[in-house]
């Protein structure tokens, strides 16, 4: 396979004159697969689904499921793509279709095929639960007949075809590529390089975000450096004291390696939007992009990360307490790149997240909180963490509600009194999602939530 070669359905294609900030959705329904629909273009549908054979860390590889709408082109070179339209094989249905079939799971037929997708991935990496459609909504059908389809597949045993030889052949991590104003290094040294030579590149990680902005035609930069082959911000190191998480590892690694570690990031990141975002979504990328409604921003926030950064002066630390600046302003240079995230481990705090949105998953916050605190033998608070998300510019921790609990026994006054004060604590805007006084109520709720739930605080609202 050539640098600027991709598979697509077995079948190697060459991109070297193609746009590499086109959207995968649009280049496929182009060539007239038009099994892959276009919903939202947001990926907020999952109508687009398509699946991903990426290397497993091990030798071997996996199927992952993303949107298409979001993934451009440019960042296809030296990767494999299934859609669809590779699942049968002649008359003979893919058992996952054959399923929907049997069991109803298609009405109209416009979301079904990203449905299947999305089941495709679960059924050859076992995992046929709600989670692996949670990112594909239907308007007709109904999700009954569809849960059935994926109880069947569930339960029923089944036989090891063509797909299983493909996931389990060896599959190098994609090398460093290139598309015309495209770039996708392999090494940390090479994507500084690189933005020294384009300064006016923008970093592109997995691109559930800026994803968006391609998808809806805007220019967003003359030129991108990609992010996601870089080999270092892949690193995942735990030991005793610490737990470091390079930038670039996609939030499902996160969920699935490091669960147990943190419950607060353990209980957020199923409601982080859906599962082929997350798929493909970084932490550093979260980070980076600087929204006051970032998911993760307020878990980190509770949990004392530092992030560390690199860039042409070489490499600093920087608490995330101190990261976020103002509106979509950070501190981190134009030229540096977010390089890894460290989270110290501790024992003696308790810890929760929350997130609250219109639907359970695949939506944007209307608040998100996580709190991290820790008693002594009598029960006095010796530290306290309070952060949030969506109730003002920037994700921010409660400060003056954390010193005053701080060196007080955490009773049932002292819970209503912090609750009272979380509600006055920020000045939220009121938009679309919710008004500013029940962002307001909901940062003193939530508190009162935690302390009843994870401290046991009778009384506690």
């Amino acid at each position: 396979m050539n640098p600027t070669t991709f598979s697509l359905n077995g079948r190697a294609l060459d991109l070297a004159d193609e746009n590499p900030k086109q959207p995968l959705l649009r280049w496929l329904r182009e060539r007239h697969l038009t099994g892959t629909k276009e919903g939202c273009g947001d990926g907020d549908c999952g109508a687009c689904t398509v699946v991903l054979r990426e290397p497993d860390g091990a030798g071997g590889s996996h199927f992952v499921a993303v949107n298409s709408c979001l993934l451009p082109m440019g960042a296809l070179p030296g990767r494999e793509v299934l859609t669809v339209e590779a699942l049968a094989e002649g008359a003979s249905l893919h058992p996952v279709q054959r399923a929907m079939v049997d069991h109803g799971g298609s009405q109209c037929g416009y979301c079904t095929p990203g449905f299947v997708m999305s089941l495709f991935a679960g059924y050859y990496e076992g995992e046929l639960s709600d989670h692996a459609t949670e990112g594909n909504l239907c308007r007709c059908t109904g999700y009954r007949s569809i849960r059935d389809a994926t109880a069947a597949l569930r339960m029923h045993p089944r036989d090891t075809d063509r797909f299983d030889a493909l996931r389990a052949a060896p599959r190098a991590p994609q090398g460093a590529a290139a598309l015309e104003g495209f770039h996708s290094p392999a090494a940390l040294a090479d994507a500084l390089a690189l933005k020294a030579a384009h300064p006016e590149a923008a970093f592109i990680a997995g691109g559930t975000d800026l994803g968006v902005n391609l998808s809806r035609g805007q220019a967003v930069a003359p030129a991108f450096i990609a992010l996601d082959r870089v080999v270092e911000l892949h690193a995942i190191d735990v030991d005793e004291t610490r737990v470091r998480i390079g930038a670039g590892v996609p939030l499902t690694r996160i969920e699935r390696e490091l669960a147990g570690l943190f419950p607060a990031l353990d209980e957020l990141l199923p409601w982080f939007a859906a599962r082929q975002v997350r798929n493909r979504a970084t932490l550093g990328g979260n980070l980076g992009s600087a929204s006051p409604i970032g998911d993760l921003a307020p878990v980190l926030l509770a949990l004392d990360a530092t992030l560390e950064l690199a860039g042409p002066s070489g490499r600093r630390s920087v608490a995330l307490a101190d990261f976020f600046l103002d509106y979509r302003k950070t501190a981190r240079a134009p030229e540096e790149i977010i390089v890894a995230v460290t989270l110290p481990r501790r024992d003696d705090i308790a810890q929760a997240g929350y997130k609250v949105a219109k639907r359970q998953t695949d939506d944007i916050s209307i608040v998100a909180a996580a709190f991290a605190l820790a008693r002594d033998a009598q029960g006095v608070v010796t530290h306290a963490r309070l952060a949030f998300g969506g109730v003002a510019a920037t994700p921010k921790r409660a400060l003056e509600v954390e010193a005053a609990l701080l060196g007080k026994p955490l009773d049932a006054a002292a819970v209503e009194t912090a609750r009272t004060a979380l509600t006055q604590a920020f000045t939220p805007l009121s938009d679309h999602r919710a008004s500013a006084a029940y962002r307001r109520a909901l940062c003193g709720n939530l508190f009162a939530k935690f302390a009843r739930e994870k401290l046991g605080v009778e009384g506690a609202a």
